[in-house]
């Protein structure tokens, strides 16, 4: 019983900093969707870039939903 209770906060540490990493990640992403479209705003290139975002977004809501009671 009691490493279960250990190993709930070690869980809980791993999904904050994966889900930290991919809020990075995915900000990182719409700043360059914001040059793209700027600089040159070619659709194939800037929907590449939004379908990763959004596959990045539902990953960051997986693990926070596979946290929730």
């Amino acid at each position: 019983m009691q490493a279960q209770r250990i190993l709930k906060p070690i869980e809980l540490v791993k999904k904050n900093a994966e889900i930290e990493r991919l809020g990075q990640e995915l900000a990182a992403l719409n700043a360059r969707i914001e040059e793209l479209e700027k600089q040159h705003p070619e659709a194939s290139k800037i929907e590449a870039l939004r379908v990763n975002a959004l596959v990045l977004a539902r990953q960051i809501d997986e693990i926070r939903c596979s946290s929730c009671p």
